[in-house]
């Protein structure tokens, strides 16, 4: 254990990682910000607790059965000529869940929801809604997890390295979902945006589980690029409010 700590290689493995678990996290803390919206601030930070502990003993988990996570890419069934594999299976799922969800979601925001009429129904249909939150949260860490071991798998030869890995990642992951979280609540254009990368990462789960690989380097180029434009956006929209609030004065 002491040469991995003094080993240059371990080193750069483990910052490599780390790096690659961060990126591959991105997606499962935009979700986790935008699902816990609707519930009171108490519970969104339970809600945010529970997802990113469950994201961290999955991956942790997942770490410690390599040798049935290999085993998940083995073919278990064919349909119309092609192979797919209990992985492919849950990326399918997990991709199809999040393509609706997205939807869903957009459809409220565009069509209005009453739901939470006053502060009272709000917070009883909040409690409930709870479970059924924290469900998703499950769900789509279980998915994200999969996804993001079975890439680590090969960059690092130690298991205690990745665990490492996945511990400062979802750390890191966990203290950026607050303020995420916060600027989605604040600026409300944002969070379309954020529904818009989810419905796009669905889309790209669903076809790698059908065997049509899309590297998710242009998809985080293209994430990357809309949410510069959209600070931009954001910083325009701030200084012609200031700019009316000094004519008023």
């Amino acid at each position: 254990m002491l040469e991995l700590i003094t080993t240059p290689e371990a080193w750069a493995a483990l910052v490599t990682l780390t790096a690659m678990e961060i990126v591959l996290g991105i997606d499962n803390v935009v979700f986790i910000s935008l699902v816990i919206q609707r519930l009171p601030p108490e519970q969104g930070l339970r809600a945010r607790q529970i997802g990113l502990s469950l994201a961290l003993v999955l991956r942790i988990g997942l770490l410690f059965a390599l040798s049935w996570l290999i085993r998940m890419q083995t073919p278990v069934f064919s349909l119309a000529g092609h192979d797919f594999s209990w992985r492919d299976v849950i990326l399918i799922c997990g991709g199809a869940f999040l393509v609706a969800k997205a939807t869903r979601e957009m459809h409220t925001e565009v069509e209005g929801d009453d739901t939470f009429g006053d502060e009272d129904t709000a917070l009883n249909l909040a409690g409930r809604a709870f479970a059924v939150i924290v469900a998703q949260v499950v769900v789509l860490d279980l998915v994200f997890s999969v996804d993001s071991i079975l890439t680590a798998i090969g960059m690092a030869e130690h298991v205690s390295i990745m665990i490492t890995a996945v511990i400062i990642a979802v750390g890191i992951m966990f203290w950026a979902s607050g303020p995420l979280s916060a600027f989605i609540a604040t600026h409300p254009t944002t969070k379309m945006l954020a529904l818009s990368f989810l419905l796009l990462v669905g889309v790209t789960l669903v076809a790698d589980g059908f065997g049509v690989h899309i590297p998710k380097g242009y998809i985080y180029a293209a994430m990357a690029f809309s949410v510069g434009v959209e600070m931009l956006n954001v910083s325009a929209a701030g200084r012609r409010r200031r700019k009316r609030a000094d004519a008023s004065d």
